[in-house]
């Protein structure tokens, strides 16, 4: 509940920018579920910019459109992805495909000559 007062403050003061770092972390299956579609239900209404933070792939490909991959120690931006606009009754193969590239992309090691040949990650 307090999570919610929070966010709701925070929407109330009318932000053009709102920083989320994973808000809805604590937040049992069914009510994070209810809080991610009021999120955008309130992002398609306002359309503030929304920088926000999770660990989890499939709440970044539900409440993204743009997802920045961070690499571990030191943190950087390892991809960048433009995110179809899924929903919660998505699911299918196209939506298990791009959780298993992330996937990829976070696990798997980084090509050891990407760098030098200037790409950023898939779009």
């Amino acid at each position: 509940m307090k999570q919610r007062v929070a966010i709701a403050r925070a929407l109330a003061m009318q932000p053009r920018v709102l920083l989320m770092d994973e808000p809805f972390a604590a937040l049992d299956a069914l009510t994070r579920r209810k809080m991610q579609e009021e999120l955008l239900a309130l992002w398609d209404d306002v359309r503030f910019t929304l920088l926000f933070v999770t660990h989890s792939i499939d709440e970044a490909l539900i409440v993204g459109n743009r997802i920045a991959i961070l690499s571990p120690h030191p943190g950087r931006v390892r991809a960048e992805i433009n995110s179809h606009p899924w929903n919660h009754g998505s699911g299918g193969e196209e939506f298990r495909t791009a959780t298993r590239r992330i996937e990829a992309l976070l696990f798997d090691p980084p090509p050891e000559n990407a760098a030098a040949r200037g790409i950023r990650g898939m779009t």
